[in-house]
């Protein structure tokens, strides 16, 4: 028995999610395809352009959704929420609640190095979707997707955001008249689709705490956590 191809079932599982079959399915696979596959190939191949309207794309979806829902806040506000909703963290949360890290084709060497996992990357394919989405179904369909994928960071905007654990280890650094912090790959392990990276955040004067995650970022942000937590470093 033919054992199925393993990204075509998480393309699959991606349409599914996002409520959208592809008309043009070579549209769909360059909003799916990194930079590093192209490998200095023929222009246009991977999702750079897309991304770039994909960005434009969203913003106007999600400038539209908070125009009609806060009908009394002022410019400065409604900017404010806008940077929450299109940022690239949030962009790459939305891309893995989609499942998008499975279905990215990209070279194996940013494989090895954690690209699949990367906020950066996942971000600007996520960017990449929208603008295939708006391109494939129009204007309709990438509303669609927008209030429907950005739907818990949207619940979340009355809520005050939490400082990162790697921003709180700066300012606690700058107030004691530190340099800041440094992070320090110590190993990178596991198979290229599962990596596991273990970097330590040092501080001069301190003892060096270690994190583990699936990318360098979720590590960083690990070690920063334990640094904090270790010393007793409140908010």
């Amino acid at each position: 028995m033919t054992r199925p191809d393993r990204r075509k079932v998480a393309v699959a599982a991606l349409e599914t999610r996002i409520g959208h079959v592809f008309l043009d399915r070579d549209l769909l696979e360059r909003a799916l395809t990194h930079a590093s596959v192209g490998n200095g190939g023929a222009p246009g191949r991977d999702n750079e352009r897309l991304e770039f309207l994909g960005d434009r794309v969203l913003n106007l979806m999600a400038a539209e959704y908070l125009f009609e829902s806060y009908p009394a806040a002022r410019e400065g506000d409604l900017a404010r929420r806008l940077n929450r909703l299109v940022c690239s963290e949030a962009c790459a949360e939305v891309a893995r609640g989609v499942g998008l890290p499975e279905a990215l084709r990209l070279d194996a060497s940013a494989t090895r190095i954690g690209a699949r996992e990367s906020d950066r990357v996942l971000g600007d394919a996520c960017e990449a979707l929208m603008a295939a989405l708006y391109l494939d179904g129009g204007r309709e369909v990438a509303r669609a997707f927008f209030r429907k994928a950005w739907g818990d960071l949207v619940a979340g905007l009355e809520q005050e955001p939490a400082r990162d654990p790697k921003t709180r280890l700066q300012e606690w650094a700058m107030s004691l008249a530190l340099p800041p912090p440094d992070y320090v790959v110590v190993s990178a392990e596991g198979p290229p689709h599962d990596p596991r990276f273990t970097i330590e955040a040092r501080v001069p004067g301190w003892e060096a705490a270690a994190g583990t995650g699936r990318s360098k970022r979720e590590a960083e942000k690990a070690a920063a956590a334990l640094f904090l937590d270790r010393e007793n470093i409140q908010p």
